[in-house]
């Protein structure tokens, strides 16, 4: 199977939770020595000081999508500043600090992007309850009185100082719980917004970009070129386009599968952060051969589950079957032209497959460590046996 340099050495041992046993005197040890435990530090600043911070090169890093693909409208940013000017409580930002005095944002980035189109007159305040008399000025043009007593409002933050793990892995596992629990602002982050935000990089990117390929989308129903009817689509509102491009980049891995299909998403996004752009453009190249000899062989029918009681394809895509054929033809794409020219060998295998599954592994039925190792196995022998005629 074709691997990017750094994915043929990036699976080292990693420590275990399970069946840690420990006696009180150890427990006390660990505690005492401040493993597994996160530093914090509470600040206050003035509104003005803190928007003018965020132009400093490298200070803070806030991303137009960084933590969701849904972002406020102009109503709820104005509510914000609505709420700084009637002095209502607001929720503190959270921050990690990832170098010394250089931060990226937890929990708040929202509010900062609100705060810095307000400081920078992009945002026209509007649907304000309280102060409707304020709708349609910028921060420029608001009453002196109202201006100043808005900038001697303050922002809170919590600062993230230094986690304390015993090793990388563990370090970046307590920095995504940290986040999972700070991070509750009104709307809960799927798993793939967090680590959207978490491991953001090179590899992210390249899941964003692949999750837009037309073959992909189609297949799994996402209408990329229909922005209105996308923003409704659920996959796409969640990230599990892109988590779904993960997937198989993960699963080519499936001997190295632990923590569970999330956990082992988790794992290969946190060792993605050391790939190189000639592993990202191989990466790349892979997942686009595979996806075009699947369409080659399946078409319409692209990770369609056979049904035994209607004896058709199914009318959508499963995520299980989808695994199975995306990773299985992924290794053998060195005989794609073989595959493609016994095309309808390969669809009559794959239903009987189907038919042979006796516990659903195709369809989901199957979600433990041996069922997604079966599966994919089960797959990459059927195709084997073609190929060998």
């Amino acid at each position: 199977m074709l691997l990017a340099p750094t994915e043929q050495e990036m699976w080292g041992k990693s420590p275990s939770r399970k069946n840690i046993k420990r006696s009180d005197h150890e427990i006390n040890e660990k505690y005492e020595s401040g493993e597994q435990r996160i530093l914090t530090e509470m600040n206050r600043e003035k509104l003005p000081s803190f928007v003018e911070a965020l132009k400093k090169p490298g200070y803070m890093d806030v991303r137009p999508f960084y933590q969701r693909r849904t972002r406020w409208d102009e109503k709820m940013q104005s509510r914000l500043i609505e709420s700084f000017l009637i002095n209502i409580p607001v929720p503190p930002i959270v921050l990690y600090e990832k170098e010394f005095n250089r931060y990226e944002v937890m929990d708040g980035q929202q509010r900062i992007t609100a705060l810095r189109d307000f400081y920078d007159n992009r945002l026209k305040l509007t649907g304000l309850e309280l102060w409707p008399e304020l709708n349609g000025r910028t921060y420029a043009n608001l009453p002196a009185k109202i201006k100043a007593g808005i900038d001697r409002r303050s922002i809170s933050t919590i600062v993230l100082i230094t986690e304390s793990a015993s090793d990388p892995e563990e370090a970046f596992l307590l920095k995504q719980l940290a986040f999972e629990r700070l991070n509750t602002g009104g709307v809960d982050l799927s798993r793939q917004e967090i680590r959207n935000c978490l491991y953001y990089g090179k590899f992210n990117e390249l899941l964003l970009e692949l999750a837009k390929n037309s073959i992909f989308a189609d297949a799994w129903g996402i209408p990329i070129d229909d922005e209105k009817e996308l923003k409704e689509n659920n996959l796409y509102k969640k990230m599990e386009d892109a988590e779904l491009v993960l997937r198989f980049f993960a699963l080519r891995h499936v001997e190295d599968f632990r923590r569970g299909m999330e956990g082992f998403m988790d794992l290969y996004m946190m060792k993605s952060l050391n790939f190189s752009d000639e592993d990202i453009d191989i990466l790349k190249n892979i997942f686009l051969q595979t996806i075009h000899l699947a369409h080659k062989i399946y078409s319409s029918n692209l990770f369609k589950p056979f049904d035994l009681n209607t004896d058709t394809w199914k009318d959508n895509a499963y995520k299980a079957y989808y695994d199975a054929v995306m990773v299985g033809l992924s290794r053998h794409l060195a005989d794609r032209d073989t595959l493609i020219e016994r095309k309808s060998i390969v669809i009559e295998e794959t239903k009987r497959l189907f038919r042979e599954d006796k516990s659903k592994l195709f369809t989901g039925g199957g979600r433990t460590q041996s069922d997604i190792k079966d599966r994919i196995k089960l797959f990459d022998e059927m195709l084997s046996q073609v190929i060998a005629g």
